[in-house]
């Protein structure tokens, strides 16, 4: 999280326009500007351990596939045949590919790494050029075992440089080892930018979280002002941990600080992933927008896999009191989706305690416009 400093004087600052969380218009150039311009997080490497093995992932209305390759690499590819652009995996989903990724329509088939290798009955006297066939290509690299994706591959930074200092404050949290142990797909009826403003500030966790408050005081203390997110935060005493006990009989994860081992930390990695981190887990959420009101969440709780193996290991006490949290937080953003269509609503405001929250004006506004940043459509 980086906090966005605010003007002398007082004055409550403006969130952005209403037609930055209601308008197809906006959201179309969000689409090219944020999703397709920048790496977005779509899968756990886990997700492809062998070779051939693949995900096909809805990127913001952009079909992807992501494989293992044979050198045990990952490649990207728009799901698109060259040939006459055919879907080459119908749906969303898992699966494998055997000798080649084939197109169910005429059959030609490409390599894992997306080259043209036979297309049937055509050849290069019929003005078949197999290397200018290759399928377009999707960057794609991974951190701490969160594969991401970049949709405008010649114009990508590196990875490394768009997360910034996420990787050093998190560095203590293995999270390239961790496993997935449950998953939680939400379908919402919002924003995704309300939900990422949402998750941003703790001013609504009095009124909202009345049981996440009684595990950690601070967040409805002044209206969660003044949280130190770096340090990260206490849970009230004798607690821990995320779960309706405050404790676990889990074991923390080995290398952390004093005050990860009794903290929570939270990170937000533009554009559509939340990190919610305890000691001994940790909860994921991916955030898959598909038009300006709908947003696809898809929550993973990940834990060591020395701790999965172990006889009796159950993450529902984890798993049961994030989703509680969590179905209170959607519930919210929804009646801010709905009470944002009136006709009165024109702009927000954000109050003192929700300043994290101007950051996401900033990233939204350096990417789509000076008028976004003033909170003007």
């Amino acid at each position: 999280m980086s906090a966005n400093s605010r003007p002398p004087g007082g004055a409550l600052e403006r969130t952005l326009h209403r037609d930055y969380y209601l308008s197809d218009r906006l959201f179309a150039l969000e689409r090219e500007r944020i999703f397709f311009r920048e790496w977005v997080c779509a899968a756990r490497e886990e997700e492809i351990p062998d070779p051939g093995d693949y995900v096909a992932r809805d990127v913001a209305g952009e079909s992807v596939l992501v494989v293992r390759t044979r050198d045990g690499g990952l490649a990207a590819h728009y799901n698109v045949c060259r040939h006459r652009g055919s879907r080459l995996v119908p749906e969303c989903g898992k699966g494998r590919f055997g000798g080649g990724i084939r197109c169910p329509y005429h059959s030609w088939t490409y390599t894992l790494d997306g080259t043209l290798r036979t297309a049937p009955f055509l050849e290069e006297t019929d003005g078949l050029a197999r290397d200018d066939l290759s399928l377009h290509p999707v960057g794609v690299a991974s951190w701490g075992g969160f594969i991401f994706l970049h949709l405008t591959p010649a114009d990508a930074l590196t990875l490394e440089a768009q997360l910034g200092g996420v990787p050093q404050r998190l560095r203590r949290y293995p999270l390239g080892e961790l496993r997935v142990a449950h998953r939680i797909e939400y379908d919402i009826r919002a924003n995704w930018k309300v939900m990422l403003e949402n998750y941003n500030e703790c001013y609504h966790c009095g009124p909202v979280h009345p049981e996440l408050c009684r595990l950690v005081p601070a967040f409805k203390q002044r209206g969660g002002a003044d949280l130190d997110w770096e340090r990260g935060i206490p849970h009230r005493e004798g607690a821990w941990t995320f779960t309706g006990s405050g404790t676990s009989d889990r074991a923390p994860f080995e290398g952390l600080s004093e005050d990860e081992r009794v903290r929570h930390k939270g990170e937000l990695v533009y554009p559509n992933l939340l990190l919610s981190l305890s000691a001994e887990h940790v909860a994921a959420f991916t955030l898959r927008p598909h038009a300006p009101g709908h947003t696809t969440v898809v929550c993973e709780f990940l834990f060591h896999p020395d701790e999965i193996a172990r006889p009796g290991f159950d993450p529902s006490d984890a798993v049961d009191f994030w989703d509680l949290v969590n179905r209170q937080d959607w519930s919210i953003c929804e009646s801010v989706q709905r009470g944002m269509t009136s006709r009165v609503f024109r702009t927000g405001y954000y109050a003192p305690m929700e300043s994290w929250s101007l950051d996401i004006r900033r990233y939204v506004g350096e990417r789509m416009g000076d008028d976004a940043s003033r909170g003007e459509p």
